[in-house]
């Protein structure tokens, strides 16, 4: 698993695995908890790139970033941008 710390959000750290691109498990240490299980069951088994996609630039109130948001800044330096 690979360690994200997140920035503006409520979550603290977001732990994720990527095999051949696909995100095959994510996991988000605080913020929303049945918020981000549901989006975590929602997106394993996605390509990353999709993931990003869909995902990117999403903000949670007044915030310019979110948890989800954050978590695509994650698998971009992961997996080096899309």
């Amino acid at each position: 698993m690979k360690k994200y710390y997140t920035e503006g959000v409520c979550a603290t750290e977001i732990d994720f695995e990527i095999d051949n691109g696909i995100l095959v498990d994510v996991k988000f240490e605080g913020g929303c908890e049945g918020n981000l299980k549901a989006v975590s069951t929602l997106i394993k088994g996605m390509k990353v790139e999709d993931v990003i996609r869909k995902l990117k630039g999403t903000t949670c109130e007044s915030n310019p970033t979110s948890c989800v948001d954050q978590l695509t800044k994650a698998l971009e330096q992961e997996v080096g941008g899309c």
